[in-house]
């Protein structure tokens, strides 16, 4: 039967073409119960026209390449059904609030658009698992996407005004894919390392914004492709030299002063060498230190043996005096301390009675 429009049959279910088609028939009645996708693409529509169908059987719903200028919310609320949503290029400035009524979304394309927010609603869309927003006006995503939207797989946002993703971000345990180029990102969010089954990260072409990259980057135990060219970054974080399963990399257009370019330009392999080879030094040199903390911590520098600089440190909730770090310089010109100093801090040294103390004269 046709009616303004055409069904056909299409991998099992039934693809509809058209906008207006009878529904009276009792014998249609079975196969409008079906899961239908209703293709409405490439129609130049200005508006949606009246649908006579059941939108509640509707599982899928194309509106991409039109004119759209924005959506009823009385249509969105009733695909209560649908599982992917396409309305990319359109001319949408936003989405109606009522998307957030869509339960059972998976697929939400909303890509070469005017939109500059996200409606806060799109978190009730819990079974969302791929959104697809590249090509807007975005300036930020909802603070809390990453608190609701646990099963999200794919994020893609490029092509955007994004200075920050939001630091829920952090909380997307199931992401897979996130493609964040082409925006104006300052910085990554905290706790990136959290996102263990990340695969493919795409930050490139943030230009000027986007200066350095955060430690945690290093600690993506799944992440395969990482992109981070056409930006300001000077150095990248030794930790990458954690990135085992890493097969593709690009840091082209940035200014790389550590690892140097020519060590990057000659492999994964290379580059890991050198930044493991960093790391590894800056943990034994952390450890040669680290007995200077511990001896101001528990106030083994007393008054008498204060340099010119004095600081006052709380130990156990008493006020002492400590050693400022910024006072304690190397005596031998790289090594920790001359053996002369460190014999000024030998036990014996340290615990025994002072010879001027005037008690023991």
């Amino acid at each position: 039967m046709r009616d303004m429009g055409e069904k056909r049959r299409h991998g099992g279910h039934h693809v509809i073409h058209g906008v207006g088609f009878g529904v009276g028939h009792a014998e249609h009645d079975e196969k409008h119960r079906e899961p239908k996708k209703l293709d409405m693409s490439g129609m130049s529509m200005d508006t949606i026209p009246h649908l006579s169908i059941p939108l509640g059987n509707i599982t899928t719903l194309d509106l991409s390449n039109n004119n759209l200028q924005s959506i009823p919310e009385s249509i969105i609320a009733r695909l209560l059904n649908v599982v992917a949503l396409d309305v990319r290029s359109n001319q949408l400035k936003s989405l109606p609030n009522s998307i957030g009524c869509l339960s059972k979304l998976k697929v939400l394309n909303v890509s070469g658009n005017l939109i500059q927010e996200l409606p806060a609603t799109i978190e009730e869309c819990r079974a969302l698992e791929e959104l697809n927003a590249n090509f807007n006006q975005l300036a930020k995503l909802p603070d809390t996407l990453g608190f609701e939207l646990h099963g999200l797989r794919r994020l893609s946002v490029n092509s955007n005004k994004i200075a920050y993703l939001p630091s829920s971000t952090s909380h997307m345990m199931a992401l897979r894919s996130l493609d964040a180029r082409l925006n104006c990102l300052r910085e990554l969010p905290d706790g990136l390392e959290n996102l263990g089954n990340l695969e493919a990260l795409n930050v490139s072409q943030n230009f000027q914004y986007l200066r350095e990259l955060p430690y945690g980057i290093g600690l993506l135990v799944s992440l395969r492709e990482l992109d981070v060219s056409y930006n300001a970054i000077a150095a990248l974080p030794d930790s990458m030299g954690c990135h085992t399963k890493l097969a593709r990399f690009s840091a082209a257009g940035n200014p790389l002063v550590c690892p140097p370019m020519d060590i990057v330009e000659q492999g994964l392999d290379t580059m890991r060498a050198y930044l493991t080879a960093r790391m590894n030094g800056a943990g034994k040199e952390r450890k040669k230190k680290g007995w200077v903390p511990k001896l101001i911590k528990y106030s083994t520098f007393s008054a008498g043996m204060m340099t010119p600089g004095r600081a006052t440190n709380k130990v156990h909730g008493n006020a002492t005096e400590g050693l400022l770090m910024s006072d304690y310089r190397s005596l031998d010109g790289g090594a920790v301390a001359s053996p002369g100093f460190l014999s000024m801090l030998s036990p014996r040294r340290l615990f025994s009675p002072r010879r001027n103390s005037p008690k023991h004269h």
